[in-house]
């Protein structure tokens, strides 16, 4: 499963590509404007960037540009309304890796999507399925967690979790993020479920060593990390 993040700011339309994006097993976040973009980015880790190129206070192409000038790695595929030879030039001279012309078929957007994490999948990659946190250690390959050498047994949603954790590289991952892509649910704000399963991770992943790695940010969701 890969985590989007979309940059829409027609709600209908955003809400649209977010429902198929998620009918197709992948986590998709969706922000309405440039400056939230990259507020989000610091909440969460994604492996795919959808931008729309016609967006309030940063437009997608100077989110694009800002995007590459700190990470060339993340694919981005550009949407926008003008089909122009021009357009598809510029948008691909500032990073775009590729560029779809609105309106667009649903099941082609899903062929651009499935390209571009394919091509993003390098050697390089491959080694960071191995997540290491000080001394904890998660095997994605293997779906195997251990801390100084121990193995720590947990439940799949406990894993999917921790991974997930993991994956954000010390970034806070919100509630909302954890709901979706942990049980594929919406966030429900009167339930305790993320909290129990937090409590059950920090049971078995901090509660016998002297340095915590589960950490939460109030009012935002939770980050692993060392803090020492």
């Amino acid at each position: 499963m890969a985590s989007i993040l979309l940059l829409e700011d027609d709600v209908k339309m955003a809400a649209e590509l977010k429902t198929f994006l998620q009918n197709q097993g992948q986590a998709c976040d969706v922000v309405y404007d440039g400056q939230v973009f990259f507020k989000q980015t610091q909440l969460a880790a994604y492996d795919l960037f959808i931008l729309d190129i016609n967006v309030p206070l940063l437009n997608g192409l100077e989110v694009c540009k800002k995007i590459r000038a700190k990470d060339n790695q993340v694919p981005i595929l550009m949407l926008t309304a003008y089909s122009s030879v021009e357009d598809k030039v510029e948008a691909l001279e500032w990073g775009a890796d590729d560029y779809l012309v609105k309106p667009f078929h649903l099941d082609e957007l899903m062929a651009r999507v499935k390209a571009l994490l394919r091509r993003s999948i390098t050697p390089q990659k491959e080694a960071d399925l191995i997540y290491t946190v000080a001394d904890l250690v998660i095997n994605a390959t293997e779906m195997r967690v251990e801390r100084a050498g121990k193995l720590i047994t947990l439940t799949p949603k406990e894993y999917k979790l921790i991974e997930l954790l993991a994956s954000a590289k010390g970034r806070t991952v919100s509630k909302q993020t954890i709901a979706e892509q942990v049980w594929d649910i919406h966030f429900e704000t009167g339930t305790n479920t993320i909290e129990v399963y937090i409590n059950l991770l920090r049971n078995k992943v901090d509660k016998n060593f002297s340095t915590p790695l589960i950490h939460t940010r109030p009012g935002y969701g939770y980050y692993l990390k060392d803090t020492k």
